[in-house]
């Protein structure tokens, strides 16, 4: 694949667990010219001139809620930091966690359900969501993981849901948020379910069954994934190279 822009790029990831990384997610940021850092909130500080310097800031999905600054007060950092961001403009991706952490920055309301929803299903997107680079997702089963939900923040466009949960993505201009998880690889996905066995018999969910949907609807998933976020990227990566041709 033809690399767009040959400077130099970096992609900073907040990753609050190992096994929720990148995913099928980093061999595309490599292919369009981005080195991907981590970052792991809670164990490395914060250091907000990294934040800024980053040409993407990815936040990914974690086991806590948003609500969570008691006990693990982190979050108060990182909360800065991606409302650094969404002030300063700058390309911005959240994946579950992330997301939410991007609606509660952007003023809306971020809290449990009191029900879950885990597992391989569809999804389905709005009319502004089929216009989007997110048009490849419709109707493609996507891992889910969740019990919180967000509203969508005044100024963003509403872009997918599902039944349980009809708000499960928003953006702006510069920052997409996406409750669902594209980024799964589903080859690994053992490691997720290990990592989240006490949740999965809390809510007696059989890990065969999450086991043989990523089986079956992975591949598609992957295929859709990398079209809509590389769509994504597209958008961003163009608006910053014409941000710096007009200066």
């Amino acid at each position: 694949m033809t690399i767009l822009d040959p400077r130099p790029r970096t992609a900073l990831a907040f990753r609050h667990v190992p096994f929720e990384d990148l995913g099928i997610l980093e061999p595309l940021l490599s292919e369009r010219g981005y080195r991907v850092e981590y970052l792991e909130p809670g164990v490395e500080a914060i250091d907000i001139e990294q934040v800024d310097a980053a040409d993407l800031l990815i936040a990914l999905g974690g086991p806590i809620g948003v609500y969570d600054t008691d006990g693990y007060p982190f979050l108060h950092a990182e909360k800065e930091a991606i409302a650094h961001r969404l002030r300063a403009g700058r390309p911005l991706l959240g994946i579950c966690l992330g997301a939410q952490l991007i609606a509660e920055a952007m003023g809306a309301d971020v809290r449990p359900t009191g029900a879950v929803e885990i597992g391989y299903a569809p999804l389905e997107l709005t009319e502004e969501g089929l216009d989007s680079p997110l048009h490849p997702l419709d109707g493609v089963p996507v891992l889910h993981w969740h019990g919180d939900a967000f509203t969508i923040p005044t100024g963003a466009r509403h872009l997918a849901r599902t039944p349980g949960f009809p708000h499960q993505a928003f953006r702006t201009d510069t920052a997409l948020a996406l409750q669902f998880h594209v980024e799964a690889d589903p080859r690994a996905i053992d490691r997720w379910l290990i990592g989240h066995a006490h949740e999965l018999h809390h809510h007696g969910i059989d890990p065969r069954t999450i086991r043989e949907q990523a089986r079956r609807d992975g591949p598609q998933l992957e295929v859709a994934a990398r079209a809509a976020i590389g769509g994504w990227l597209e958008e961003i990566e163009s608006a910053a190279k014409l941000r710096d041709e007009s200066r």
